[in-house]
């Protein structure tokens, strides 16, 4: 009984960490796509989520099939628990990657109101936080998860910085306010990605402390 819950806790952590690798490459896109100004990348972006939608469907299929079958304790416990809110937080992630291919493909219809610095920024940040996120959870580090939660916050003064910026442009020239609102809505879903990340780095401290830290940050 034991041998087969370690193989099928080894089997999800396999299909949670192809479905985290896609949804990187799905952020990628989207951002390759927004500054490339290629549609035909954008739109590959939806591909990706119709993957990672079936791939959450099949996680969370395997999580209850494991709590019914396995009866898992303690620590498995809250490694199939976390696996099931991990895998949401991805596929959320590949969601806000689709509004930022749709916003790019919007953006390539008009030429570029600004050099795109702020919003590259952010997304490298929030790539940044994904990826370091789940090392700590392939590696067992939960300081790692916790430093990935205290970056957020690069994020969140990033995107204010530039929704100020896009307000002056759309106050001054009212033809700007189409790209303007559009790069807003790109920076919001980079800040939604940080948000998620932070969702992953807080779920992971407590799958290996049992401690839940959830909103002590932002009391802080």
């Amino acid at each position: 009984m034991e041998r087969h819950l370690d193989q099928d806790l080894s089997a999800l952590k396999n299909e949670l960490l192809r479905m985290a690798s896609l949804t990187e490459r799905s952020l990628a896109e989207a951002m390759k796509a927004l500054v490339q100004r290629d549609d035909e990348l954008a739109h590959r972006v939806d591909e990706y989520d119709n993957d990672l939608d079936q791939l959450q469907i099949e996680i969370d299929d395997r999580c209850i099939k494991l709590f019914a079958l396995r009866q898992p304790t303690a620590g498995d416990l809250r490694f199939v628990a976390m696996s099931m809110k991990i895998c949401t937080d991805l596929e959320r992630i590949g969601d806000q990657s689709v509004n930022i291919a749709h916003r790019a493909i919007e953006l390539n219809k008009e030429p570029l109101l600004k050099p795109l610095v702020d919003i590259p920024r952010m997304a490298d940040h929030a790539r940044g936080m994904i990826h370091d996120a789940l090392d700590a959870f392939v590696y067992a580090k939960p300081d790692l998860a916790r430093e990935v939660i205290r970056r957020d916050d690069k994020i969140d003064l990033l995107n204010k910085q530039l929704h100020r910026e896009l307000t002056s442009f759309m106050i001054e020239d009212p033809t700007t306010i189409t790209r303007a609102l559009n790069l807003m809505s790109v920076a919001h879903n980079l800040e939604r990605i940080g948000d998620h990340a932070t969702n992953i780095a807080e779920e992971i401290v407590y799958l290996y402390e049992a401690r839940d830290i959830r909103h002590q940050h932002n009391a802080a």
